[in-house]
């Protein structure tokens, strides 16, 4: 069988990482063979698996050697909970050079070195989602994952990189096998967030697969490093996580979206009161035109 590729994207700190690696605990748990492969420079993609602050990264290790020709996959390829196998991609320093470079480093090593020749079930890319640059599309315009789950929440700027990300996914899906496989609302308790949640799925296409409920235990778990299955594997939101898990083993839903134009989006966001209806008159007034008006005497 096939090994599964997807790609978790979506806005940075909307909980991408924290979400992903607590799907592929519950997934591991289901006895899948997992590999993740964190393309974020941030590096935390690994670290509740490894139970480490930060995995030692292909880019920085590669820096230090002299050249990614100098490494080898057991250098670069950690083993954490319940098997899981954990790669990080990193980036370069800030402010020097595009990050997305190391992504596409990454996953060429791990190809040429036949990290995806094992016995996999499911590759995870846990990829920066608000930068639409070459680098952290890879996973979308190069084929590597065909499935692509968009975790979001029901704040503004989230839904604005999912619809973002979305259009990314069209424009390589007529070139290969690239689909939406779901959205993922990781809660901010916003009002009606599952409906809205719902009702953007519905107008790209898809599904909302998975609501995720906020709860105490994710950042209990997270100060451990630990996923919360591994922490409180009695506990509630680890039923969440292991719902999602087996929801994403029955995907078959798989879609080209249809993205959503600017004014299209803040329709949905005024429909739900996440905007407020936009005043045309103020467009442009200064504090001091705004005095004047005030002390006018009505007519």
């Amino acid at each position: 069988m096939a090994i599964r590729q997807c790609a978790i994207y979506g806005k940075g700190g909307i909980g991408k990482s924290t979400t992903t690696q607590n799907l592929v605990a519950g997934l591991a748990e289901l006895g899948k063979k997992i590999m993740i492969v964190g393309c974020d420079p941030k590096a935390d993609s690994t670290r509740l698996i490894l139970h480490s602050k930060a995995q030692s990264t292909i880019m920085q290790m590669a820096a230090d050697a002299g050249s990614v020709e100098d490494l080898e996959l057991e250098d670069v390829l950690k083993t954490g909970y319940a098997g899981i196998r954990c790669v990080e991609s990193g980036g370069p320093e800030p402010g020097v050079g595009c990050a997305g470079r190391g992504v596409i480093t990454a996953i060429n090593f791990l190809e040429e070195e036949g990290a995806y020749e094992e016995d996999l079930d499911f590759v995870f890319y846990d990829v920066l989602g608000d930068v639409v640059c070459g680098g952290f599309a890879m996973p979308i315009r190069q084929n590597k994952a065909q499935e692509i789950y968009i975790v979001v929440s029901g704040e503004m700027m989230a839904m604005y990189a999912a619809n973002n990300i979305c259009k990314g996914i069209v424009k390589y899906a007529s070139s290969g096998s690239v689909r939406l496989a779901g959205l993922i609302c990781n809660s901010r308790n916003t009002d009606r967030e599952d409906e809205l949640i719902e009702a953007l799925a519905r107008r790209l296409g898809t599904q909302m697969i998975h609501f995720v409920p906020r709860h105490n235990d994710v950042q209990r778990a997270e100060i451990r490093r630990m996923t919360v299955i591994e922490y409180n594997p009695k506990c509630i939101q680890a039923d969440e996580y292991r719902s999602l898990s087996q929801k994403i083993i029955d995907n078959k839903n798989l879609v080209v979206p249809t993205p959503l134009t600017m004014d299209e989006l803040e329709d949905l966001l005024l429909e739900f009161g996440i905007l407020e209806e936009e005043d045309e008159s103020i467009i442009g007034r200064t504090a001091e035109q705004e005095r004047m008006i005030a002390i006018q005497p009505s007519a």
